[in-house]
């Protein structure tokens, strides 16, 4: 059965300053010694969860997208994480999936986090981007996604599982880490997936404190893996199998609630 590597970063992130963030980020992904084939970054993993994306917004021909481009194409892997992005004069909060011949796909956050106003400076996305890699699915998303179940539920395509992984960015607080892991396994139980959250670790520029969690979800809800507040590189290879067998031994999707997302 296939399997599928992914490499996790989770780190620190220099407030609002866009070359330190790359400066550091090509040192860990230079440090990546082994072979994988998805690198994941945090959410506004060039400036920290800013409220100024006037000030740091890029286009998708700016300098990140092209320094994820060429990283991409140095590791041979997968590069994901979101930044700010201006198109057609509104600024997104978007993850971009940068492929290691140089395509990309991408997915503009849907649920914007309001309590920090995030919604009155970034359009909301409306369409979901489950990635294809080797055979697996993944279903791309960022941070406060994580708190809305319908816009990750899997739904049937010719009575196939949607996807196979779940996969969210973040810039979580502490103060609601218990929501993020517990949210993180909820997700890879309901949906009988992976379900893999990577976030930031330490203060921001408006001394709210993140202690990371970053995690692996296993489809019965088993922790495969968990880092508070140190900053990690790690890797992890998840088989296909674990999810085949968890679906044919427990085929709780059989009896889900035949719905669509419009």
């Amino acid at each position: 059965m296939s399997s599928l590597k992914f490499s996790l970063i989770q780190t620190a992130l220099f407030w609002e300053d866009k070359e330190a963030n790359l400066s550091m980020f090509s040192e860990k992904i230079n440090s990546i010694d082994q072979p994988t084939e998805i690198i994941v970054l945090p959410e506004m993993f060039t400036t920290g969860f800013t409220m100024q994306p006037e000030k740091f917004a890029e286009t998708m021909e700016g300098p990140t997208i092209d320094w994820m481009r060429r990283w991409s194409f140095e590791k041979k892997a997968i590069i994901t994480g979101s930044v700010i992005i201006e198109e057609n004069e509104k600024y997104y909060n978007r993850l971009i999936w940068m492929l290691p011949n140089g395509q990309l796909g991408y997915y503009d956050k849907r649920h914007l986090f309001a309590f920090a106003g995030e919604d009155e400076k970034y359009a909301s996305g409306n369409k979901r981007l489950i990635a294809s890699v080797k055979g697996w699915k993944i279903n791309l998303q960022v941070c406060y996604d994580l708190r809305f179940p319908i816009w990750s539920r899997q739904q049937l395509v010719d009575d196939n599982k949607e996807y196979d992984v779940i996969l969210y960015v973040a810039n979580w607080p502490e103060k609601r880490n218990h929501a993020w892991k517990t949210l993180l396994c909820a997700r890879a139980i309901e949906n009988q997936c992976f379900s893999i959250g990577v976030n930031r670790v330490g203060l921001d520029g408006k001394n709210i404190a993140h202690s990371g969690d970053s995690m692996v979800v296993g489809p019965l809800g088993e922790v495969l893996y968990h880092c508070a507040y140190e900053e990690d590189v790690f890797h992890i290879t998840l088989q296909k199998e674990e999810i085949n067998n968890t679906r044919t031994q427990f085929p709780f999707w059989k009896d889900a609630d035949d719905f669509k997302i419009l």
